[in-house]
C-alpha cells in the first residue's frame, strides 16, 4: 500500500477535474467515508468531487489553510502519515480502541479535496480511496461502528480544545452527533450511507 504514495510523488500535478461520470456502489461506499466530516451545506455526499458547486480554489485554500497542504506531495504525505498512524496512535491507551474511523474520513475528505484542487487527477484519487478499504473493514462491520468510533474520538479532540479562543473553533460536539444521527436513519433516503450500506463493499461492483 505505502508504494503507491512513493509512486505517485513522482508523477506530474493533474489538471483540474474533468466532469464526474456516475458513481458505482463501491465509488459511493469510498466517497462515503468522508461524510461524517461533510457536514455543511456546501458539502457533496454523493460524488468524489466534495462539493455541490465547482470551487476549486476553496478546496486549495482549505489545505492550505486547515492542513497546511500546498501541494501534492505535501497532500501525498499527510495521506501516507493518516493511513499509518494517523491522529488514533497517541489516542490507542485513552480510549482502549483502535479509532481508526477519525483518521479514514480525514483521509477520504483530503483525498477528495486535493481532487478538487487540481493536486490529484479521478483515477489517482480512487486509488487512494480504495487505499483505505482493507484497514477499514478489518476494524469495522457497518457504518454504526464507524459512526460511534468517529464520535468518540471527536469528542476527545473536543476535550482537548477547552481553553482554546478561535474564530475557527470547531462545531460542538451535538452538531456532530446530529449529523452522525441523520446519515445512519434508515429513513433519510438522501444519506450516502443508506445508499451505499456498509457490505457492499464486499460485492462485485456494480452501477447505481
Amino acid at each position: 500500500m505505502f508504494e503507491l504514495f512513493g509512486r505517485l510523488r513522482r508523477q506530474h500535478r493533474a489538471e483540474p477535474p474533468p466532469h464526474e461520470p456516475p458513481l458505482s456502489t463501491h465509488q459511493l461506499w469510498l466517497v462515503s467515508l468522508a461524510a461524517p466530516v461533510n457536514r455543511g451545506g456546501e458539502a457533496a455526499r454523493t460524488s468524489l468531487y466534495p462539493f455541490r458547486y465547482r470551487d476549486d480554489a476553496a478546496a486549495g485554500s482549505w489545505l492550505r489553510e486547515q492542513w497546511g497542504i500546498p501541494g501534492r506531495d505535501e497532500l501525498l504525505d499527510r495521506l501516507d502519515g493518516l493511513l499509518r498512524e494517523g491522529y488514533r496512535a497517541p489516542l490507542r491507551e485513552q480510549t482502549g480502541t483502535e479509532p481508526l474511523a477519525w483518521d479514514v474520513a480525514l483521509y477520504a475528505d483530503i483525498t477528495r479535496k486535493g481532487y478538487a484542487a487540481g493536486y490529484l487527477d479521478a483515477d489517482t484519487a480512487w486509488g487512494l480511496l480504495r487505499a483505505a478499504v482493507r484497514p477499514t473493514v478489518a476494524v469495522y462491520h457497518s457504518w454504526e461502528t464507524f459512526a460511534q468510533d468517529y464520535l468518540l474520538v471527536r469528542q476527545v479532540w473536543m476535550e482537548g480544545l477547552r481553553g482554546t479562543s478561535s474564530e475557527d473553533f470547531p462545531a460542538p460536539q451535538a452538531v456532530s452527533d446530529a449529523h452522525l444521527r441523520t446519515l445512519l436513519d434508515p429513513a433519510n433516503r438522501a444519506s450516502p450511507w443508506n445508499l451505499a450500506p456498509w457490505h457492499v463493499i464486499s460485492l462485485p461492483d456494480r452501477p447505481l
